[in-house]
């Protein structure tokens, strides 16, 4: 489970608010090549202090472009992912099933495949598709998301894939389709769809800080951190156990911080809980699945 991608951020936007850290330009879209100038009027005749000044912060400008960001580690892994079904259910913070879903993944020699859907039962589809390798560190090597329906306003069709360096998004605004697509490089630590396995390898009390890529629709990457806030006993059937709750927390930072808040699109925190006993397993996740959506609980079902 990772936080909602698809629209998660400032939906319909296009304006190009840097994130601090990012190997993407100040000033640009992080999806396109197209450098934007900084803009100056050149036909008005300033004085020289004027020019002095300008050239002061032009030089400063550049030096924030060009310089070399620095990046977390990407997550150890500790415990290795393999064949999973799980049958999931989605339900409304009054309890009531909103619709179920599946998480499938099979484990390769240099990959896992792994496949979250959502049916609801207003006929709506959440899709997501991760591979990624887990050679001593997780490694995203390809995204895949698809959203559409009544709990979606907003349907979206995103891809990232980390070998090619491409994107593509395919969405839906105001009755309105737009397709995009670009370059995009992906830091180390860039994990979509992949939030609750990381917390599943975290060391006990330990808390990490990644990042993943929201579409808005154009791609912004976001830091995101992951922070133990809790202990909480668990009980299945006669068996009691220790889980840890996670509070999942994005990070904008800066001008996009600011810019988000008076926007009123600041993302959300979630939650998540870890059973701790023994061995790591996903108990539940509490949040929306895009912005400004409805707070869903994410837990396991049995089939009957």
């Amino acid at each position: 489970m990772a936080p909602p991608v698809g629209g998660a951020l400032f939906p319909g936007d296009h304006a190009p608010f840097p994130t601090r850290g990012s190997p993407f330009k100040r000033g640009m879209s992080i999806a396109t090549s197209n450098r934007v100038q900084p803009s100056f009027d050149a036909q008005r005749e300033d004085s020289p202090p004027s020019r002095a000044i300008k050239s002061i912060v032009l030089a400063i400008l550049i030096s924030v472009i060009f310089a070399s960001p620095v990046w977390a580690a990407p997550v150890e892994v500790r415990f290795l992912e393999g064949v999973t079904r799980g049958f999931l259910v989605l339900r409304s913070t009054t309890g009531q099933i909103m619709g179920h879903g599946e998480l499938l993944q099979t484990a390769h020699p240099d990959r896992v495949d792994s496949r979250m859907i959502f049916r609801f039962k207003d006929g709506s589809l959440y899709d997501e598709k991760v591979v990624f390798s887990q050679q001593h560190v997780f490694m995203l090597l390809s995204y895949h998301l698809v959203q559409r329906g009544p709990s979606f306003p907003e349907p979206m069709d995103v891809s990232l894939d980390r070998k090619q360096g491409r994107y593509q998004v395919k969405s839906g605004e105001k009755g309105r389709e737009k397709d995009s697509s670009g370059t995009i490089e992906l830091p180390p630590d860039v994990y979509n769809g992949m939030t609750s396995m990381l917390l599943k390898n975290l060391t006990r009390g330990s808390s990490e800080s990644v990042h993943y890529i929201a579409f808005t629709p154009t791609p912004r990457l976001i830091k995101l951190d992951l922070v133990p806030v809790g202990e909480q006993k668990l009980q299945i059937g006669e068996e009691e156990g220790q889980g840890t709750r996670f509070a999942i927390k994005p990070r904008l930072g800066g001008v996009m911080s600011l810019v988000a808040a008076l926007m009123g699109k600041t993302p959300a925190d979630y939650e998540c809980v870890i059973w701790t006993k023994d061995l790591p397993a996903f108990v539940r996740c509490d949040g929306p699945l895009r912005l400004k959506g409805p707070v869903y609980r994410i837990e396991l079902t049995n089939p009957r």
